[in-house]
């Protein structure tokens, strides 16, 4: 198989470009230069938002294109229409935020969706997925596979989310959390990602798959118990109740990653129905091991993990934590 990575240098372009590269396919990146292409990928070098910053794709054939893009759909647009009639199949990793909030608990791919446009420029996150989605349908038609993903997790993670949870750990004492510990959580590791994304360009799969764990996979108890493992530390996770977090002003989700109460937003973020991907050859692996081989990783690069600058920073500030367990 001949691959074309739009991206492949970060969290899942990279993991994509990995698996790929280990199953002998044929790999080239396209990138902007700011980060390493995977070792043994061509690599070629363009802006998607410059002008005239896909002229080192006007040449070349491949079997298929996997694209992360989460900007402006136009980007999207242009490098598709460029690609439909060089490229056999186009995978773009979308996301289960283009579902109209809430979604029920068991939702699936024929959830009803926000609007989007391919036109579209610089516009909020779920709409530039949903944008993104109809310039690659609109470019590739049964083509194109729309690779709805959940909480995306692992190796690379430059949101912060599971890395702010093991550094939180590591560093021992009280830990305020989140309750109730046996709390669902649905997330996936990005290698696992990967993998089904390259078999479903295998196997000619088109139309949109959500992929996330299935539901019961995991849950609050086991993951931050499974970071208290891997990084070896002596912290007390002390349970707290979703109504203490709330009295005490704490925000789910972004200062308390991966959680949130339960609810119409859990069932939002952690409730979805993924019968379709799993018939299709989804397999997870365990919560032990994406966090032992995130911690891994995260020791491997002296501890720090990267961060998008078009993100904010997730986590909870320590005296905010130690106020909360205080009260």
């Amino acid at each position: 198989m001949r691959l074309l990575l739009l991206g492949g240098t970060e969290f899942v372009g990279r993991a994509v470009a990995e698996a790929a590269l280990e199953r002998g396919w044929e790999v080239t990146v396209f990138h902007r230069g700011t980060h390493a292409a995977p070792s043994g990928a061509r690599v070629l070098h363009g802006d998607r938002k410059a002008e005239g910053g896909l002229a080192a794709l006007a040449e070349g054939e491949w079997d298929a294109v996997v694209d992360t893009w989460s900007a402006a759909p136009s980007a999207v647009r242009d490098s598709a229409r460029l690609l439909a009639g060089r490229v056999g199949r186009y995978a773009y990793v979308s996301s289960r935020s283009v579902y109209t909030y809430p979604t029920p608990a068991g939702a699936d791919e024929s959830a009803p969706v926000v609007d989007g446009s391919p036109d579209d420029g610089e516009v909020p996150y779920a709409e530039a997925k949903r944008g993104g989605e109809l310039a690659v349908l609109d470019a590739f038609g049964d083509r194109a596979l729309l690779v709805r993903a959940g909480l995306i997790v692992g190796r690379y993670e430059n949101i912060g989310r599971l890395p702010w949870w093991l550094d939180r750990i590591a560093r021992g004492g009280p830990v305020l959390a989140p309750g109730p510990r046996e709390l669902a959580l649905q997330f996936i590791d990005v290698r696992d990602l990967a993998d089904w994304t390259l078999d479903a360009l295998g196997a000619g799969l088109g139309g949109p798959y959500d992929l996330v764990a299935p539901p019961g996979h995991s849950s609050t108890g086991e993951l931050l118990e499974a970071c208290a493992a891997v990084t070896g530390s002596d912290a007390e996770l002390r349970w707290t109740a979703p109504e203490a977090i709330a009295a005490a002003g704490i925000e789910p989700w972004s200062q308390l990653p991966f959680w949130v109460p339960p609810g119409e937003f859990h069932a939002t973020m952690h409730g979805a129905s993924v019968g379709k991907a799993v018939a299709a050859g989804l397999r997870c692996r365990p919560t032990a091991e994406t966090v032992a081989d995130t911690w891994a990783w995260l020791r491997s690069i002296g501890g720090v993990a990267p961060r998008r600058p078009d993100r904010p920073a997730v986590g909870l500030d320590p005296e905010a934590e130690a106020k909360a367990l205080a009260g």
